[in-house]
């Protein structure tokens, strides 16, 4: 359960250097990761492709980040977006504080009538989200096993969803280090 004193908002002017840094710690000793997760954080946003941007706070820190970006489908779908990456500081995982930012998220997507949402991540943590594994709809190079889709609209994609190009640009190509 997240601490009661954890407050949601929406990423502000000046937040850049903490989440960068927050998802720097969080993603450091994850075998999976890529290691770029804070540069394509920067490069989404100055890309303006950084659709939503949720920080989660406490005692005037930020210890929570999740990104979504705009996602594309082959047939033109409009509304799709990507999850990810979402960060929590190393000392507080485990608490919900990941959990409470994911969920925001996808009601404030509901909200805005997204067609839905996709991400590639451990199927047991984001099944509890609505999540489904849908290998046949993964992109080129994305590991199929991990790639899930949650509708937000009243179907499922019959295409394939794109994350952002930026997605697979790589740390040297994403951008400067912030």
């Amino acid at each position: 359960m997240a601490h009661l004193d954890t407050v949601l908002r929406d990423e502000q002017p000046g937040d850049e250097a903490a989440i960068y840094q927050l998802t720097r710690r969080a993603f450091a000793p994850m075998a999976f990761a890529a290691g770029d997760e804070q540069d394509l954080i920067n490069a989404l946003r100055e890309a303006g492709a950084l659709s939503m941007s949720l920080v989660a706070v406490r005692d005037d820190q930020i210890v929570g980040h999740i990104a979504f970006s705009p996602a594309s489908t082959a047939d033109k779908v409009r509304g799709w977006y990507a999850l990810g990456p979402v960060s929590v500081d190393p000392a507080l995982q485990g608490q919900g504080i990941g959990g409470q930012l994911i969920e925001a998220g996808l009601v404030r997507l509901s909200t805005l009538k997204a067609a839905g949402c996709i991400l590639t991540g451990n199927p047991i943590y984001y099944r509890r989200f609505g999540f489904v594994v849908r290998p046949d709809l993964a992109p080129p190079g994305e590991p199929a096993k991990y790639y899930m889709v949650r509708p937000l609209g009243n179907s499922s994609p019959n295409e394939v969803v794109f994350f952002h190009p930026l997605f697979h640009q790589g740390p040297a190509k994403a951008s400067d280090k912030g």
